[in-house]
C-alpha cells in the first residue's frame, strides 16, 4: 500500500550550483509551498494550494512559517571521536596522541562502538543532518556498529575502516594485509546494502605504510565504484612530516597518488595548503575536496579557499568533521565556512552556504539527486528549520525584508533548537 505526506511550509530548494551560476538562478523558494512524500520519496515538490487540492486524502503536517529544506549531509566526520569533541589545547599530531588515538582504542568493544554510533547518529539528527560521513576506527566491530545504527534509523552513510599501520599506538595499528582484507570483508558486507556505502579509508598518509598504502590502492581498482576517503594537507606542521616520510614524493597528493590513490570518488577531507600541481591533479581527476571549516579555527590549521576552489568548479563539500570539529551543528558549519570566507576577503551568500551544506555535499559523495535535494525522486530525507528559534534569532528575522534576511540569521545563530522536525526516508524521526 502506497504511503504518503504532505508537508506544508515555506520551501527551499537548488536547481544548479550558486558557486558556478548566479544564486538567483538556481535558488527556488516558495512562500507557501508543499513536499509530497510518496515510499519514503519525494513524489512532488510544488505551491502548497496546488498539491494540497491535487492530493485531498493525503495526511498532512503544516510547518507554518517554517523553511523545509533538503536533510543536511555532513561529508567527513569521525564519529569515535564523538565523546572527546571539543578537548582542549592541541594541533593536529599533538591533539591525535592526547586525545584520539586512546578513545579509538576503546572501539575493539562491540558493544562501546555500538553505543557512540547510536549516540552519533541521533546527535546528528537532533541538529537535522540526515547523512554522515564517517571514518570508523580499525576495528571491524566500529564499522558494523555504525553501518547497523544508521539502518536502525533508515540513514544514509558512508563510512569505512580506518586503515593505519604506523605513527600509532599498538592497539590501533593493523598490517597492510589486515588493512585490505579487512576493508574488503566489509566492503562486500555493507556496500548497497539499504542505504549503505562502504568507503576504503586510509587514515592520512603519516599512519600508513608505503605497502599499505599500495593495499589499499589495489583495492580501489578492485571496486572503484566505492569512495575512498582520506586526509590531505591539513596543517602546515603535517606537510613537512609527509615530506620527510616520503622524501621521493613531489608533494603530499603524490604520496595518494603514486599508491592508486587518486581518482573521481577520492574524497579529500580539509585540502587547505594546496600546491599548484596538487590542484591541477584533483581537478583533472575531479576529485572532491571537504571542506571543514569548525576544524581549521578549532585546531588551527588554516583557510581553506573556498570561493578560488568552488568557483573553478572542483567538487567541495561541506563537513563538521566531528571531533576535531567543535560542533554536530551543519548550522554552526556553514556560519564557520562565512567567517573564514570573510578572513579570506569573500563574503559567501546563504544560498551558497545551504547548497553547500546539502547539494554540495551531496555532489562530492557522487550521490546527487539522491540525498540533500528537495526534488522530485529524491529520498525524502528533509530537515524544517524554525527561523524564529530564540529571542535573538527571532527578533532579526522579524524585520527580514526577504528570505535570506530571515535564512541568514538562523544559519549564524542557529542550532538544535532551529531543527523543528526531521525526516529520513519519509519516516519522521524528529519533530
Amino acid at each position: 500500500m502506497t504511503q504518503q505526506h504532505l508537508l506544508l511550509g515555506q520551501t527551499l530548494a537548488f536547481s544548479g550550483d550558486p558557486f558556478q551560476t548566479a544564486w538567483e538562478d538556481v535558488t527556488h523558494h516558495t512562500r507557501r509551498g508543499a513536499v509530497l512524500i510518496e515510499d519514503g520519496r519525494i513524489a512532488a515538490v510544488g505551491q502548497a494550494e496546488v498539491l494540497r487540492a491535487a492530493n485531498p486524502q493525503v495526511p498532512v503536517t503544516d510547518y507554518g512559517d517554517a523553511l523545509i529544506t533538503a536533510g543536511f549531509v555532513d561529508a567527513h566526520m569521525h564519529y569515535p571521536q564523538t565523546a572527546m569533541i571539543a578537548s582542549w589545547g592541541k594541533q593536529l599530531i599533538d591533539w591525535l596522541n592526547t586525545y584520539t588515538f586512546p578513545e579509538e582504542s576503546k572501539f575493539g568493544d562491540p558493544a562501546y562502538a555500538a553505543d557512540i554510533a547510536g549516540r552519533t547518529c541521533d546527535l546528528a539528527l537532533a541538529h537535522g543532518t540526515t547523512t554522515l560521513t564517517s571514518f570508523c576506527t580499525i576495528h571491524p566491530e566500529s564499522v558494523d556498529a555504525f553501518f547497523g545504527a544508521a539502518a536502525d534509523r533508515g540513514m544514509a552513510v558512508v563510512a569505512g575502516k580506518t586503515c593505519m599501520d604506523r605513527n600509532a599506538p599498538d592497539t590501533l595499528r593493523d598490517t597492510a594485509q589486515t588493512a585490505y582484507d579487512d576493508s574488503k570483508r566489509l566492503l562486500q558486507k555493507w556496500h548497497g546494502v539499504g542505504r549503505a556505502t562502504y568507503a576504503i579509508t586510509p587514515r592520512f598518509s603519516p599512519t600508513s605504510t608505503p605497502e599499505q598504502l599500495e593495499a589499499l590502492g589495489a583495492l580501489w581498482a578492485e571496486f572503484p565504484d566505492c569512495p575512498m576517503q582520506t586526509h590531505l594537507s591539513e596543517q602546515v606542521p603535517e606537510i613537512d612530516w609527509v615530506k620527510r616520510l616520503f622524501p621521493e614524493a613531489r608533494d603530499y597528493l603524490d604520496t595518494y597518488e603514486k599508491f592508486g590513490l587518486l581518482g573521481t570518488k577520492g574524497l579529500y577531507g580539509h585540502a587547505i595548503w594546496l600546491e599548484d600541481r596538487e590542484k591541477a591533479r584533483l581537478a583533472e581527476y575531479d576529485c572532491s575536496l571537504v571542506h571543514c571549516p569548525t576544524s581549521n579555527t578549532f585546531i588551527g590549521s588554516g583557510l581553506f579557499d573556498l570561493m578560488g576552489l568552488a568557483s573553478a568548479g572542483m567538487r567541495v563539500g561541506l563537513a563538521t568533521d566531528t571531533g576535531g570539529g567543535s560542533s554536530f551543528s551543519m548550522l554552526h558549519t556553514m556560519a564557520a565556512a562565512y567567517e573564514i570566507g570573510q578572513l579570506r576577503g569573500i563574503a559567501v551568500h546563504p544560498a551558497q552556504l545551504m547548497w553547500l551544506a546539502t547539494e554540495g555535499s551531496a555532489r562530492a559523495l557522487h550521490m546527487s539527486g539522491e540525498i540533500g535535494h528537495l526534488g522530485t525522486g529524491a529520498a525524502a530525507d528533509i530537515t524544517v528549520l524554525d527561523l524564529g528559534s530564540t529571542p535573538a534569532i527571532k527578533q532579526r528575522t522579524d524585520r527580514a525584508e526577504h528570505i535570506w534576511d530571515a535564512v541568514f540569521p538562523t544559519i549564524m545563530m542557529g542550532d538544535d533548537r532551529a531543527v523543528r522536525a526531521v525526516w529520513v526516508a519519509g519516516e519522521k524521526r524528529l519533530g
